[in-house]
This record gives C-alpha cells, structure tokens and sequence, in this order.
C-alpha cells in the first residue's frame, strides 16, 4: 500500500514545485540599458553645470582687468564659498540613500534647513567683518590686487549655500524614485539664468568682472532651486508618503554615524581649494597661475563629471540582482572613454582653440593651460572609479572609509604643495595641478582597498508596511 500511494505523492509534489516556480520567476537582473538610462540625466546635469566655469571664465576674460577678477574668483570667491558650503555639499549623496520613506525624509530635511541658517549666518559674518581681511591676506596670502573685487564677490554670493543645500537634498529624493530627468530640466534653467546674467554683463561692459561672474552663479543656484521646489511636490505627495517604513527608523545616531563622515569628508576635500590658493600665490608666476587655474580646473571638471555623476547612480540601483557586475563595467568604460576624450582635448589643436579662442587668454596664459591638460590626464578614470568605490560604500551605509581617503589625499596634496613653495622652480599652476592628481590616485587606491570588504549581495535595511 506504501509502494502504492508513494509515487504519486512524490509527482504532485515535483508538481507543486515546478508551478511555484513558474508562479514566482527570479527577478530580472540589471541591465547595461537601465545602468545608461538612469546615468545619462544625472550626467547631462553635471556636464551642464561644468559648463558653467568655462562660461564665466570666457567672459571675464573680455571684460576690464581679466586676470585679476579670474583669480579673485578662482582664487577667493569660489573656494571659500566651497568651504562655508561643506557640510551640506554631500546632501545629494545622502538624500538619495536614506529618503526611502516620510520618517527618514523629514528627519534629513530638518538637518538641511537647520546647517544652512547656520552656513549662510557664517558667510555673512565673514564678509561683512574684518574677518575677511584675516582668511584673505592672512591665511591665503592672496595677491593685495585681488582683496577687494573678491569680498564684493562673495557679499553677492550670500544666497550660495542655502540654494545649494536646498536643490541637492531635494534632487537626491527624485533620483531615489525614478526621476532623475528632471534634474536635468533643472540644470538646464540654471545654465539658461547664468548666460542670461553673463550674456548682460558682457553687453554692458562696464560692470566689473568679478560682479558679473558671481551674479550669474548667484542667479543659477536660485533658480534651479526654485524649480526643484515645485517639481518635487508631486514626488512628495505621492510615491514618498506611500512608501514601506524603513527598519530600523533613523534616528540622531544613525544619522550621525552615516553623515558626520561624509561632511568631514566634503570639508576635508574643499579645504584642498583654499590650500592650493595659498600655495600657488607663494610660488613662481602666482597671478599668472591663478587667473588660470579656474580655466584649467572648469576644463577638466566638465570632462570629468560623466564620471561624477556616477556616484548616486551606484547607490540607487546596487540593491538590483546582478548589480555589481554591470555597474563594475559600466564604471570601467566610463572611465576610459572620459580619460580618452581628455587625451584627445590634450593632444589636439583643440585645447588651444579652448583656451585661446573660446575662453579668451593671453596666448602664454593658454599655454600654460594647455600643459596643464596633460597634467590632469589621469583624473576622469580615477574619478569613475572613486565613484563605483564610494557608491558601494555609500550603499552599504560605510561612509568612515570615505573620510579616511580624503584624509590621506589632502595629507598628500599638502606636502606636495609644502615642496613646490619649498622648491621655487615650477609655475604654481604646475604644481598644483600634479599635486591633486597624484593626491587623488592615492585615494582612490585607499577606496577600492576599503571596499574590497563589502560583497556584492550587499542590501539595504529591511523595511516593514507602513502602518495605517
């Protein structure tokens, strides 16, 4: 009787199992296709913001007294505008991996509006006391030519750090649900106000550069902000208050172990920009080198924000099956076909129609330029690969590494530095330059070494329904 009933009992059972399976098929793994589709929107939008460096620069250098308002910009303005805005400047980052429901949003959105009262108070009490005049001529040793027209630059950037932190956080929130087009449509308004500004100011003539330039980045930020405000209502209302209650809920501190690192990082990363300022004004050729410094550096910025963009890529979709594979070789050929684009910019008669005719230097000025392109050769590989390294760091909600290389990057790029002041031979353009690519090979290297540690079947924190 056994025998009778056991055959049949073990067919219905290989039965059961094979419509279970057909009921419930593997899910599908992440395609190269879907990899280029949430890439391309983010990366249009960096290369549009990159345009914006070298669309400043060409037009103060057509307007009265080019070389001192370009370095009063490049070497004052932006990178200590750059510092003030550290703490929020990883919003982007953070937003698009801790978002995922009403709790974690409205907890991080308290922090964003809370450091930006708190930036904006301090970049105002710098400009407006003699503060200014310590961190200018003191720590920075800027040339005395340069002093005044960047303070009236930065009293006109006030509104920087609060449209920044603003826009960022509330663009990570888009991309973490699928609409990463619209920050595309957002840089293209604040590319579309910035020449609006620029186009005006080189029409009149009269204004100075330096009031130009920074009224254009000033203009931009608050519109593209403005814009993200509206278009992220409909996100906010709909698919972010329907989504699944994250488990564990974020709290002060888990919050504060996955962002204090990354603001530390940021800090450490833009105090790099100041650093080199004082350096290359203490060095040979210093005006010189400033005023090209903001050139070369929009230049190879725009080149390498294919591979900038890549970061949030990585965090929104490492969570897929089959995600670490793709997203390895799509890192790898975004680095190479950047890095040979550079080449091709470099070796060319290309970089002299950059420099020379389209952003407006003097030709010995443009020729320094261009040899700072071959200096700079390395940096859009190593940057899709920080990227992937960071992005899986991120994911994994590991930011203390991402510290630690930007640790050991400006510890390299200051001793460089320390030697190329110590040195006197090389122009501090020259200098500079080879200091941040060597500094940024090293930590990129510490990166990959700290996310070796990580598998590939890392996952998000679990999440529960949301209770009625």
């Amino acid at each position: 009787m056994t025998s009778f009933f056991q055959i049949p009992t073990q067919q219905f059972s290989k039965a059961c199992y094979t419509f279970s399976s057909m009921e419930a098929p593997a899910p599908p793994q992440l395609t190269t296709r879907r990899i280029f589709a949430t890439w391309w929107p983010l990366a249009a939008s960096w290369a549009l913001m990159g345009i914006e460096t070298p669309a400043l620069s060409a037009i103060v250098a057509r307007l009265a007294n080019p070389e001192v308002h370009l370095a009063a910009y490049g070497g004052i303005v932006f990178p200590l505008a750059l510092i003030i805005e550290s703490p929020i400047i990883m919003l982007l980052a953070a937003s698009t991996a801790l978002s995922k429901d009403w709790a974690s949003f409205a907890y991080v959105r308290r922090y964003m509006m809370t450091a930006s009262a708190i930036l904006t108070g301090l970049h105002i009490l710098i400009v407006f006391t003699p503060l200014y005049y310590l961190i200018a001529e003191g720590l920075l040793g800027a040339p005395p030519e340069i002093i005044e027209p960047a303070r009236l630059g930065l009293m006109i950037m006030i509104p920087w750090t609060w449209s920044i932190a603003y826009r960022r956080f509330h663009q990570g929130v888009l991309i973490r649900f699928g609409r990463s087009r619209t920050v595309t449509t957002g840089t293209f308004i604040r590319l579309a106000a910035d020449i609006l500004v620029l186009g005006t100011g080189y029409l009149i003539g009269s204004i100075p550069g330096i009031v130009v330039a920074t009224s254009a980045v000033a203009a931009g930020v608050l519109s593209e902000a403005i814009y993200v405000g509206i278009v992220v209502r409909p996100v906010l209302r709909g698919p972010l208050r329907a989504a699944p209650t994250v488990k564990p809920a974020l709290n002060r501190v888990s919050f504060a172990a996955f962002y204090v690192p990354l603001a530390l990082t940021s800090l450490l990363m833009l105090v790099v920009n100041p650093l080199s300022s004082a350096a290359v004004s203490r060095m040979p050729q210093a005006l010189e080198s400033l005023a090209v410094w903001s050139v070369v550096t929009g230049l190879v910025f725009l080149l390498r924000t294919l591979s900038v963009a890549y970061n949030e890529v990585v965090v929104a979709l490492l969570d897929e099956p089959g995600a670490s594979v793709r997203l390895r070789q799509f890192a790898a050929r975004l680095g190479l076909g950047t890095t040979a684009f550079q080449l091709l910019v470099a070796a060319t008669p290309l970089s002299m129609f950059w420099f020379f005719t389209v952003s407006g230097l003097r030709i010995e000025l443009a020729d320094m330029a261009r040899i700072g392109v071959w200096i700079s050769l390395p940096l859009p590989f190593l940057v899709a690969w920080q990227s992937w390294f960071q992005g899986k760091l991120l994911h994994a909600r590991r930011t203390r590494p991402i510290t630690e290389a930007v640790a050991i990057y400006l510890v390299v790029d200051i001793l460089l530095l320390i030697a190329g002041v110590v040195w006197q031979r090389p122009p501090g353009l020259y200098v500079g330059l080879a200091a941040l690519m060597i500094a940024m090979a090293i930590q990129t290297a510490w990166l990959w070494w700290r996310s070796r540690a990580i598998p590939d079947s890392s996952t998000g924190p679990s999440v529960s329904p949301r209770s009625p």
